[in-house]
């Protein structure tokens, strides 16, 4: 690296000579690395049984607790000068953060209020029933030792947020730009759920094609689902809301639509998947507006040039 990261006279960020180059390189090793650590341990069991899973977790949080050190020695080798702290540009701080915890997952519970208004109808239970339900510490005492509901809602969209999104955007942000960082980094999430394919084949669950397709799919949905969460990122400058909005989509699933076309009360059913759709559009920039969490949000700050997203 030739030159180091300054400022123009009008404020904006010039990025160093060959960041991009180093940021790209940075991103593919610290998702080789995340991936890699589900595969260090040998068994022949499949990826839910819970010494594999406990396994995983040890592994997968020890890089994870490192991967800060990615985005340091970055900063260090590109001589990359940031204002934020590095933990303020990884999205971990105190300002903004009730709304950064409240309007990201309230605007994804707006996009799934199809599936929510299917499962309040097919629920038996009454609204009060779960309020009891959710108020109940046996409830989570049983949450909390089943290691699939551990790994589902807590440790995955922790660690993957941490990895995919806290720790890199801050790297692509400086080369790309707010917006092409955005279609960018679900990229290496979507490319590292593929592993999912390795263990399919190993234990032949299902026809080769079946599982192409099974993996053309899920990369598709986690690069999509990836660049909402690199939004809410670079938009609210916090870690917190993209890990809960990640825990409440892990828990919905993918909207079952199908299931919603032969539902007995379809047309209500339909159209609240539309209206969530429209006012998930409707709300998707006020929900989400920087001046909320803090102008300007710590990512912001690495911009080579201004942009719309970092703006109110």
């Amino acid at each position: 690296i030739s030159s180091h990261g300054t400022k123009r006279s009008n404020g904006d960020f010039v990025p160093p000579d060959g960041l991009c180059w180093v940021s790209v390189l940075s991103c593919l090793l610290l998702a080789c690395s995340y991936v890699g650590s589900l595969y260090v341990w040998r068994s022949d069991l499949p990826r839910d049984h819970p010494t594999v899973i406990k396994r995983r977790f040890t592994s997968v949080l020890i890089v994870s607790g490192l991967s800060p050190l990615f985005v340091f020695a970055w900063r260090e080798f590109t001589d990359v000068r940031t204002g934020p702290s590095l933990l303020a540009l990884m999205g971990i701080r105190f300002e903004g953060l009730i709304p950064a915890i409240l309007l990201p997952l309230m605007l994804t519970m707006v996009l799934f209020l199809g599936p929510l208004m299917q499962l309040a109808m097919d629920c038996p239970w009454s609204f009060m029933d779960g309020i009891r339900v959710a108020l109940d510490p046996w409830f989570w005492m049983l949450c909390l030792s089943d290691m699939r509901w551990l790994r589902n809602q807590v440790v995955a969209p922790l660690t993957e947020e941490l990895v995919f999104r806290a720790c890199m955007l801050p790297m692509l942000v400086p080369c790309a730009g707010p917006l092409a960082a955005i279609f960018t980094c679900p990229l290496f999430f979507g490319v590292a759920h593929f592993h999912h394919v390795i263990e399919l084949l190993r234990f032949r669950q299902g026809t080769l094609s079946g599982i192409f397709l099974s993996a053309v799919f899920q990369f598709s949905y986690t690069a999509v689902f990836g660049a909402y969460t690199a939004f809410l990122f670079i938009r609210t400058g916090h870690l917190i809301g993209p890990v809960l909005c990640h825990s409440f989509c892990n828990y919905m699933g993918f909207p079952a639509v199908s299931t919603a076309m032969e539902h007995p009360h379809r047309v209500g059913v339909l159209s609240s998947y539309l209206m969530g759709v429209l006012l998930f559009l409707l709300f998707l920039f006020p929900f989400t507006d920087p001046s909320y969490y803090g102008l300007p949000t710590p990512v912001c700050t690495l911009t080579p040039s201004p942009s719309s997203l970092c703006r109110s």
